[in-house]
């Protein structure tokens, strides 16, 4: 099992502690940004819940969650369509009333059953009212995990019924720590941990999988459209041509951000234009997962990004 980063070991420790004090109730919301390894913690939780009694018994549990097959272990996500060609973008009702079914029966091994939902919050409103009477009416040794990276959406009396484990964005020490441990040099580290504004977890996603060189690119993109030499309806194209869609959007909008946050800019009104078009870009981002064409939403974007430095381009021009 991989070792744990130190904001991970935190919060595992300290929901086992409580687990072993029996002050850990029957609904968890293990919350915070994305990439932080909740769903690891809450599976490493599982096997501490589930591995115990006698050595052999524990062992063979261990197994088989390591294999998915644990019976007292449900994992709940994105099941298939009605057609069966892609997922679910949302987490329905059957799949919750299957959970509450097999919560009311008793363990299979005769310890405990845990359930882990990931993400929670793509429940949709339905299934969080059925949710909501599983919540209602816990059970001895029965646990009931929701992970989420945006615990708002989930209504409020899903929220209040659920003990809190929050993640949080560790001190840039450590996240920096962290990285060279992954075996990053430090001053790529840095470079990615600023990118990723201190989130460690997606600095190491971009050190291992290019995205730093994406940053670079998507910013020599803009400064070429300003400039002329690139045309809107020609980089739309290419930045929604391939998977990386999402993420040049995410760090067009940081680099605006940047420019916005960075000292030294005084213009109150292009602060506000580099903001709106930061909120601009990262509702187009979302855009990306309707059925809107995406390379005409991130023309329209583009166009608004020339508007925001029109003026400075003029100023180059005199």
């Amino acid at each position: 099992m991989a070792e744990f980063s130190p904001w991970q070991q935190r919060a595992y420790d300290q929901t086992v502690a409580a687990l072993d004090a029996d002050r850990l109730g029957h609904g968890l919301l293990i919350c915070g940004p994305a990439g932080l390894g909740k769903r690891e913690v809450a599976l490493r939780l599982a096997k501490h819940v589930l591995c115990r009694g006698e050595p052999a018994a524990a062992q063979r549990s261990a197994q088989l969650i390591a294999a998915g097959t644990h019976p007292d272990l449900q994992l709940i996500s994105f099941i298939p369509n009605k057609t069966g060609d892609k997922l679910r973008t949302e987490i329905v009702i059957e799949q919750v009333r299957e959970v509450s079914q097999k919560l009311s029966l008793t363990p299979q091994y005769g310890i405990a059953q845990v359930v882990i939902v990931d993400p929670a919050d793509a429940i949709n409103r339905a299934a969080c009212n059925a949710l909501l009477k599983t919540l209602e009416e816990p059970q001895p040794g029965r646990y009931l995990w929701l992970i989420s990276s945006d615990p708002a959406r989930l209504p409020a009396t899903v929220r209040s019924r659920c003990q809190r484990l929050e993640f949080k964005l560790p001190p840039r020490d450590e996240s920096l720590a962290w990285l060279q441990a992954q075996g990053h040099n430090e001053n790529s580290a840095r470079e990615a941990l600023d990118a990723a504004r201190g989130h460690p977890g997606l600095a190491d996603n971009w050190l291992r999988n290019d995205g730093l060189a994406l940053r670079r690119q998507v910013a020599t993109d803009l400064e070429a459209l300003v400039a002329g030499r690139s045309g809107a309806v020609e980089l739309a194209q290419h930045w929604t041509a391939d998977e990386n869609a999402a993420l040049r959007l995410r760090h067009a909008a940081d680099l605006a951000l940047a420019q916005a946050t960075g000292g030294g800019l005084t213009d109150p009104e292009r602060l506000h234009k580099l903001g709106a078009w930061f909120d601009a870009a990262n509702r187009t981002r979302d855009l990306l997962r309707t059925t809107v064409r995406a390379d005409l939403a991130v023309v329209e974007l583009l166009l608004a990004w020339n508007k925001v430095n029109e003026r400075q381009v003029k100023g180059n021009r005199a």
